[in-house]
């Protein structure tokens, strides 16, 4: 019996946990900050526990991790180096579904020394998108390719019959997390050539990108995608772009919100008063009667933009309690009681991987590989899905001993995304794949 804690109960754990509690060699131990989401998920089932976690007190963790197969950590990726130490210490494997950052890389040789292995970006996006990415990079050089270009774009969206709101966008995970990846700089190769952008310039020149039957969506680059150049194995690529879907408009409002410092985090105190005028002020405005006109001032007269702004509630009169505060974290709350979904709405994930192809003889294939997953309605999200099976998946991997890794790592090995991509095939996680001749590179 192999003995799993599973750090935060959040909107993405629920479908790992019932993975796990499904095999009948598991028992699964979930902890989180507020201890009624644990005991949900668990929901009673005999080889099921869950405690209260603070995730700062190091004698608790240290209980869990000693006690514990192995760690599965869902809490805010800030948090995964603590808990990694800690594994590393005491010789126990963990898996995540967060990108590795720097404080994440430094812990590499201390969890090789140990034969440990730290196992990483287990999710959607990032996960999914290794995977399947590598399988068809691995297909292509077996058959004497050349990737040459690679461009992916990846979103969790509302279903289109569920997109009811100005936005186009519901939180299926962590609405903080989303407002943070939006202060994320970006940079990419296209044609040969690297294109950097600022944080404050990420929305400023959204792609249009079609999806067949789907329609048309915005997308903009995501973090920084040269290191995979070298992670996919492919330094002949002359294009490498990883970026974000969203319904058109979004980009818009969220340049918007950029140049309002609407994205600060920096907290400061508020001496009480309406969101209006914490919001004006913040943006360096006067708590005018006119706040639309302030607004346009500052903006310039998009009349789509200050309309999902006002409808978002940011210009109310509603009260703002007394206390220190972030902009940011007051933006997360009026979004996520705004931007949610309403029971039995199915939000969808959408996945898109574009490859150029060159092979011998001068021939050039177009491979597009998409992915598309609904939510059940009244029951798991698409996204708890798409980033809890896997996590679930390569932990039941890890315990069985048919991983013989070390290290600090993201599932780039066949023995990972070969037998994950299998499984999720079961829960009916598939790509459709579309191939197609095409004359060469084009120079943009």
């Amino acid at each position: 019996m192999k003995t799993v804690v599973v750090l935060g109960a959040g909107l993405v754990t629920g479908p790992l946990v019932r993975y796990l509690l499904d095999r009948p060699d598991f028992k699964v131990e979930v902890a989180d900050v507020e201890p009624d989401k644990a005991a949900c998920l668990v929901a009673g089932h005999p080889r099921g526990s869950s405690r209260e976690l603070n995730i700062r007190d190091e004698a608790l963790l240290d209980r869990l991790v000693e006690g514990a197969d192995l760690i599965i950590s869902m809490v805010p990726y800030v948090y995964h180096p603590l808990v990694a130490r800690r594994c590393i210490a005491r010789g126990k494997n963990m898996v995540t579904a967060s990108y590795v950052g720097p404080s994440m890389k430094d812990l590499d040789a201390e969890a090789r020394s140990r034969g440990v292995l730290i196992l990483n970006e287990l999710g959607l996006d990032p996960g999914i998108d290794h995977m399947e990415a590598l399988r068809i990079i691995r297909g292509v050089k077996s058959a004497g390719g050349r990737v040459r270009g690679f461009v992916s774009y990846c979103g969790g969206l509302p279903a289109p019959e569920a997109n009811t709101n100005p936005f186009g966008y519901k939180f299926s995970w962590s609405p903080l997390g989303v407002l943070l990846a939006s202060k994320n700089a970006a940079r990419y190769l296209c044609d040969g050539r690297i294109v950097e952008v600022p944080a404050e310039e990420l929305f400023d020149r959204p792609a249009r990108i079609e999806i067949p039957g789907l329609g048309l969506f915005e997308g903009y680059p995501n973090r920084d995608a040269m290191p995979y150049i070298d992670t996919y194995g492919i330094p002949e690529t002359e294009t490498m772009l990883r970026g974000t879907l969203r319904y058109p408009g979004w980009c818009a409002v969220m340049r918007a919100f950029n140049r309002l410092g609407f994205l600060d985090q920096k907290e400061k105190p508020w001496p009480g008063g309406s969101l209006r005028s914490f919001f004006l002020e913040s943006a360096g405005l006067k708590d005018a009667t006119d706040a639309r006109r302030a607004l346009t001032e500052a903006l310039g007269p998009d009349r789509e933009v200050l309309d999902r702004i006002e409808w978002l509630g940011l210009l109310d009169d509603k009260p703002l309690s007394v206390g220190s505060r972030s902009v940011l974290d007051v933006l997360a709350e009026c979004m996520v009681e705004r931007l949610r979904y309403e029971d039995q709405e199915r939000d969808m994930t959408l996945l898109q991987h574009e490859f150029l192809v060159e092979y011998p003889k001068g021939k050039f294939e177009r491979i597009t590989s998409s992915l598309l997953d609904y939510g059940i309605p009244g029951g798991d999200s698409a996204m708890s899905r798409t980033v809890g099976l896997p996590v679930g998946v390569a932990a039941v991997l890890i315990c069985d001993g048919s991983l013989g890794l070390a290290g600090v790592r993201i599932p780039t090995e066949p023995e990972i995304y070969e037998p994950v991509l299998r499984e999720l095939q079961q829960f009916g996680i598939t790509f459709r794949e579309k191939r197609e001749e095409t004359s060469g590179i084009s120079k943009g």
